[in-house]
């Protein structure tokens, strides 16, 4: 794992969520805890660490503040596309956790390989 620290023990809580999803197949709609889609990880993630998000990824943009890229802490979701159709959680290092498609486990990957679209900060 990186060095970098959750800014707050919530967000500590949310990150360590999703590297015990690691490895968990992605399933459209799914919310875990036995798979997940991108929007149902990030979602289950803060769950855990007792933060309700709304469930789409169009509507979790808007559940914290934004930040910007260069603001990013680890926790903070992280959101691509222009249609905001893509969101992981950022665990620091330019690396984030996400669920990518179907096929596709949860996996860590950059930040980096996808078009950045936004960040918030739930808590």
């Amino acid at each position: 794992r990186g060095a970098t620290a959750a800014p707050n023990a919530r967000a500590a809580q949310a990150v360590a969520f999703a590297y015990g999803a690691l490895g968990k197949p992605y399933v459209w709609g799914a919310t875990g805890p036995d798979s997940f889609d991108c929007s149902g990880l990030t979602q289950a993630a803060w769950r855990a660490a007792g933060v309700s998000l709304p469930r789409t990824t169009y509507s979790q943009i808007n559940a914290g503040n934004r930040v910007s890229r260069s603001e990013l802490a680890p926790g903070d979701l992280v959101f691509f596309y222009s249609g905001i159709s893509h969101v992981g959680m950022y665990i620091g290092g330019g690396q984030m956790i996400h669920a990518p498609r179907p096929g596709a486990p949860v996996r860590v990957a950059p930040i980096s390989e996808m078009p950045f679209a936004g960040a918030t900060r739930v808590a």
